[in-house]
């Protein structure tokens, strides 16, 4: 079985078992997070398909994993014959959480 969730302006698979990389969320290692924003249900091959309008009324719980900030991504400005250059950063930070269970 398979949900697809949205959070932090994005929509993610979700199978349970599986971790996941998403949009830093507030909470420490080891608690419990629960979607609400559900948009479809459905079995691993396709049957028993469940589409929202815009959610469905089940939830997905999750486990926070792990906490942190991804590679660094450099970003640079430059405007050509009058020496300008800047060189700008920047690590964005997410949370790893592991699917506990779909659809209450």
């Amino acid at each position: 079985m398979f949900a697809v969730i949205a959070t932090g302006g994005k929509q993610y698979i979700a199978k349970e078992g599986e971790t996941l990389k998403i949009e830093k969320l507030p909470g420490e290692k080891g608690d419990a997070v629960n979607f609400d924003k559900v948009l479809l249900i459905a079995e691993d091959d396709g049957s028993n398909v469940e589409v929202g309008t815009p959610n469905l009324d089940k939830k997905v719980t999750a486990e926070i994993v792990e906490s942190g900030q991804s590679k660094k991504v450099m970003t640079v400005k430059y405007k050509n014959k009058t020496g300008y250059k800047k060189r700008i950063g920047h690590r964005q930070e997410f949370t790893k959480v592991k699917i506990t269970k779909i659809g209450a």
